[in-house]
């Protein structure tokens, strides 16, 4: 925080003794004061809200990165999920999909993926969206 910031070393002195889970909040405010000097304060706020939404309790979806299905994606009111990761670009191809979903990496809706022949049908974008995530933080929202 000292090489990285301009917050007063009082308050650096005392992020410093923090322990255990309390350290999250000096990283909270680490993070906030870098991408504040990288690329301006509103761009940080947008950030701080994105991970708060994505990382806390709360479900708010308004900063997540987003791709909207046409009546193309779908074949049989379905779209399989390997060709959902390769057009949002959580994957580089359909094998490097598949990979993705044999190693347990990709979930939707919270709900684990157990195989690259699984599909979202129409039905379920109709009455919402659906939430894939790519790992522990990579989150991405799929709409019609």
């Amino acid at each position: 925080m000292k090489m990285l910031t301009f917050i007063p070393i009082e308050d650096i002195k005392e992020y410093s003794k923090l322990e255990g889970k309390e350290i999250n909040k000096a990283k909270e405010v680490l993070a906030f004061e870098v991408t504040k000097l990288i690329h301006g304060e509103n761009e940080a706020v947008k950030a701080q809200q994105a991970a708060k939404s994505l990382f806390g309790s709360n479900t708010d979806t308004e900063n997540m990165p987003t791709t909207v299905l046409t009546n193309d994606d779908f074949e049989g009111g379905k779209v399989s999920i390997v060709n959902i990761l390769v057009k949002t670009g959580l994957a580089k191809s359909k094998g490097d999909a598949r990979r993705l979903i044999e190693q347990g990496g990709v979930s939707t809706d919270d709900k684990k993926v157990e195989s690259f022949t699984e599909c979202i049908e129409r039905e379920r974008l109709e009455n919402g969206v659906v939430i894939i995530r790519k790992g522990k933080k990579v989150f991405h929202k799929i709409t019609l």
